[in-house]
């Protein structure tokens, strides 16, 4: 058999088939071979070269939604922003705003999810993801209190709390919620934050999250 000369793209559109798929029928009953049917040729050997499994499938469309080329060096040369809204920025591009765009498509992904959360790799590798991202969270919140944008402490406590807030309490395939919960979850976060001086959630960042509130009431 000869070599795939364009492995890049074999992946995508193993990605772009499954997650129409995911969409259409339901992560649970789309199958391997309902996605190789979809693919125009390609072979059971050549989806598996390339992903032991459909569970890694969603792990890595999941993964996608959130793809930057690196957000946090774009952000740290900006030097007409302090820290605070830099961090701000990050979170209304690469979080709410990525999310929003993808729409019915990221709820029934995050649904899908949910069978994941018994898969000790997946739990590993999301673990892993959330320390790595809040390291890097520490130089911005770190500038954020020496201009002044953020009040002093630990930046490395407040980088870990925000994962824990955001990258866990607020994922609907951890915790299921509809868009009134959403909302609630996110003045709390709102009044945590700004009760340790860390006013993140503006009203630009407020008016995209209920944008994705109603997202959630359209998967329910």
């Amino acid at each position: 058999m000869p070599r795939n000369k364009y492995p890049e793209e074999t992946v995508q559109k193993i990605l772009d088939v499954s997650m129409k798929l995911f969409a259409e029928k339901g992560y649970e009953q789309t199958t391997v071979l309902d996605i190789v049917g979809n693919m125009g040729g390609l072979t059971r050997g050549a989806f598996y070269h390339h992903f032991k499994s459909k569970e890694e499938v969603l792990s890595a469309i999941m993964g996608r939604l959130f793809e930057e080329s690196d957000p946090f060096g774009v952000l740290t040369a900006r030097d007409d922003l302090n820290g605070l809204e830099k961090i701000r920025l990050f979170f209304f591009n690469n979080v709410i705003q990525a999310s929003a765009a993808e729409g019915y498509n990221y709820i029934v992904l995050q649904h899908a999810a949910i069978s994941l959360m018994k898969n000790p790799r997946f739990l590993a590798e999301q673990i892993k993801s959330n320390q790595e991202l809040a390291q890097k969270f520490v130089p911005l919140i770190t500038e954020g209190m020496e201009d002044g944008s953020i009040r002093r402490g630990n930046a490395k406590l407040l980088s870990e709390l925000l994962m824990i807030l955001f990258n866990f309490w607020m994922i609907p395939s951890i915790f299921p919620m509809d868009g009134e919960a959403f909302e609630e979850k996110s003045m709390m976060i709102k009044q945590i934050l700004d009760g340790l001086g860390f006013p993140l959630i503006n009203e630009a960042l407020w008016d995209m999250g209920e944008d994705f509130a109603e997202i959630l009431d359209i998967k329910e």
